[in-house]
C-alpha cells in the first residue's frame, strides 16, 4: 500500500481547511473499507484519480455521530455506523426500509465499523475500475472495457459510455425515503436532495458524487412518513452471502386501501446511480396495485439497455419490483 498521511481533526472547521489544503491529493475516510482495504490495497489510480496523499479521517468528529429524531424526521450523522442504525428503536419504527437495507450491508463486524458517509461514497462496482491494469474512462483512460468484456454485473440503464454500478445499499433506500444531504465546505452549508447527489456518466465521467475536493457531507435528514406509508426491500445477489447487489429494491409510498396514491421506487445495481423508477410509478399512480402491477413492473423494459452478458439482470429487475411492491402492501 502506498503511504500516506493521515489527519485526525476534532472539529468540522479543522476537517475542511485540511481538505482546502489539499483538494484532490486528499480522501475523507470512514470506517475505512472500501478506501482503504479496496483502492488503496489494490492501487487502483489513474489519469484522473491519483492516490491520494493524505486521508482525513472523520471518526474523530463527534459532531458528525448520533441520531437525532424529531416531529419532522430523523437526522443521522455521516460518522453514525450501519450497527448503530440497525439497532436504533426509533429508526426501524418509522423506516425498515431503511434498516433493512442497511443490514444487508457486509458482515456484522463490517457494520461496527463502517459509516452511512462511506456506504454512500463508495467507489463503483465494475471490475475494470477495480483492477489496476486497466484505464478505464473513470480513470481517466479512454474506453470502458466492460462493452467488449465480461459485463455480467454491470449497468443496464443510463450507461453513457461507462457502464459501472452504484454499490451503496443505503443510498438506494435513502432516495426512496425522499432524504436530503447536508454538506459543508468553505463556503459553509448547503442542503441538497439526495435525488440530486449523485452524479452519473452522462454529468461527469470521474465523479459519483456533487461533492466538491473541499466539502464533506455532515449528516443525513429523512423526513417524517406520511400516514398510510408502505415500505420494502429486497436485494438479490450472486451469493447467498454478504455481497453487492445484483438488483435490489427500495419502495417507500402511500396507499388508500389498494390504490397506489404517492411514492418511489429505486433501484440499485442496475446503473451508476441509485435509480428511480418513475416510469414504474407512473404507471401505478391512482390505480389498483395488484391490477396493474405486473404491467407497471414490466415498464422497466422499455428504458433498460442491456449489454452482452447482463440481460439477465432486466429479468431480474422487473420480477424484483413486482414481489418488493407486493410485500410492501402484504
Amino acid at each position: 500500500m502506498k503511504s500516506f498521511e493521515l489527519y485526525e481533526p476534532t472539529t468540522i472547521k479543522d476537517a475542511v481547511a485540511i481538505l482546502a489544503k489539499f483538494g484532490p491529493k486528499a480522501q475523507l475516510l470512514g470506517g475505512g473499507s472500501d478506501l482503504v482495504a479496496g483502492i488503496m490495497k489494490d492501487w487502483v489510480q489513474g489519469p484522473a484519480m491519483p492516490l491520494p496523499e493524505a486521508l482525513v479521517d472523520l471518526t474523530t468528529i463527534s459532531r458528525l455521530r448520533g441520531i437525532r429524531v424529531e416531529k419532522a424526521g430523523v437526522t443521522i450523522g455521516a460518522m453514525t455506523t450501519l450497527a448503530e442504525i440497525v439497532e436504533s428503536k426509533p429508526v426501524g419504527q418509522a423506516y425498515p426500509l431503511l434498516v433493512q437495507a442497511a443490514q444487508s450491508v457486509a458482515s456484522p463486524l463490517i457494520r461496527n465499523s463502517a459509516t452511512l458517509g462511506g456506504n454512500l461514497h463508495q467507489r463503483p462496482r465494475c471490475w475494470f475500475f477495480r483492477g489496476p491494469d486497466f484505464a478505464c474512462y473513470r480513470k481517466g483512460g479512454d474506453f470502458c472495457y466492460s462493452v467488449g468484456g465480461d459485463n455480467r454485473y454491470h449497468a443496464i440503464i443510463g450507461g453513457e459510455g461507462c457502464y459501472k454500478v452504484h454499490p451503496s445499499d443505503t443510498a438506494t433506500a435513502l432516495v426512496a425515503l425522499g432524504a436530503q444531504a447536508k454538506i459543508v465546505g468553505p463556503a459553509g452549508e448547503r442542503v441538497v436532495e439526495l435525488d440530486n447527489y449523485f452524479v452519473g456518466p452522462a454529468q461527469d465521467l470521474t465523479h459519483e458524487t456533487i461533492l466538491k475536493p473541499s466539502e464533506l457531507l455532515l449528516e443525513v435528514f429523512i423526513p417524517a412518513p406520511p400516514p398510510g406509508s408502505k415500505q420494502a426491500w429486497s436485494k438479490v445477489k450472486s451469493r447467498q452471502v454478504y455481497d453487492f447487489a445484483v438488483v435490489s429494491v427500495a419502495a417507500a409510498f402511500t396507499v388508500a386501501g389498494e390504490v397506489w396514491k404517492d411514492g418511489r421506487i429505486v433501484l440499485g445495481g442496475v446503473s451508476a446511480v441509485p435509480y428511480r423508477a418513475t416510469v414504474v410509478e407512473q404507471q401505478l399512480k391512482g390505480k389498483s396495485i395488484k391490477s396493474v402491477l405486473p404491467q407497471a413492473s414490466a415498464a422497466i423494459r422499455g428504458i433498460a439497455q442491456p449489454m452482452s452478458m447482463n440481460a439477465y439482470k432486466v429479468d431480474v429487475a422487473e420480477h424484483s419490483l413486482r414481489t418488493t411492491i407486493l410485500n410492501a402492501i402484504a
